[in-house]
């Protein structure tokens, strides 16, 4: 009982109950993301694979000539709900600065499971590879399982997918990056992980030693000071193993945020988070 509570993102937040908080978020990201596709020149449901969430969502520069960076957004919503559909709030302030940004589709859960799921983001980011040229720097971010599934892209042995990512930074968003207590709880209800599919699947257990090409990449995680005691701890100790193995990382703790809103605000441009 006190891991389904501790795993309740919801049950919080201090701003809302646990059901509007969720809303809340709904609603804000999805506005966000309207107001993205006004400002930003879009290309939508875009195939990276044959599966039917297999796509993405791309936001350019208004003015894409030459090379720019992207940022590669990866939602959230425990494995099992949300879309890259409303997953472009952030890219307001990124394009008015050159940069774009990509919201990765995934299959969810019940359809997706986890080993499938990790993937699917490796292989849209190969596909950012190979078909886009324009791209100087791929910067990841995560948020919650999105940052899960971030954090186990930074553990790609590449040389599976015959491409060489510059990733030169991930921005991980309240994540979770052991699996182990997830299977305990009622999210692992939708999920059906054994303990096996869970260990392979932890970023946690599979931090890769920073070869020259991760020193290049800087990994800030971020945690809300409202989110639950795990999710803090869960944090902290992805921190400590990323710094053990040579990775250069840093932690941003904010206060005043929630689970909900620490991502929600990354479509201001004066957030400190959007800032860095």
């Amino acid at each position: 009982q006190e891991l389904e509570q501790q795993y309740s993102p919801s049950r919080w937040s201090p701003r809302l109950g646990p059901d509007a908080v969720i809303q809340a978020h709904l609603a804000a990201t999805a506005a966000g993301t309207q107001r993205a596709r006004a400002v930003a020149q879009t290309s939508l449901h875009v195939p990276y694979g044959d599966g039917d969430s297999e796509k993405l969502d791309i936001y350019l520069p208004t003015d894409p000539s030459g090379t720019f960076p992207v940022l590669v957004y990866i939602h959230g919503g425990y494995w099992q709900c949300l879309s890259k559909d409303e997953s472009g709030f952030a890219a307001p302030p990124l394009v008015s600065q050159g940069m774009g940004l990509v919201a990765v589709g995934y299959d969810i859960a019940p359809k997706g499971h986890m080993d499938a799921m990790v993937l699917q983001v490796r292989r849209s980011i190969a596909f950012l590879v190979e078909r886009y040229d324009g791209i100087r720097g791929i910067y990841l971010c995560g948020h919650s399982a999105g940052a899960h599934l971030a954090a186990m892209v930074l553990s790609t042995d590449w040389t599976e997918y015959g491409v060489v990512p510059d990733i030169k930074g991930a921005v991980l968003v309240s994540g979770v990056y052991d699996l182990e207590p997830i299977l305990h709880t009622y999210v692992n209800d939708a999920l059906n992980m054994s303990r096996e599919v869970a260990q392979r699947n932890s970023p946690l257990l599979h931090i890769a030693l920073a070869a020259p090409a991760a020193a290049a990449c800087t990994v800030l995680v971020a945690v809300a000071q409202h989110d639950s005691p795990e999710f803090r701890r869960q944090s902290w100790e992805y921190v400590l193993a990323l710094r053990a193995a040579g990775w250069s990382v840093s932690m941003l703790d904010l206060a005043g945020m929630d689970h909900f809103d620490i991502v929600e605000k990354l479509s201001e441009d004066s957030y400190i988070l959007t800032q860095v």
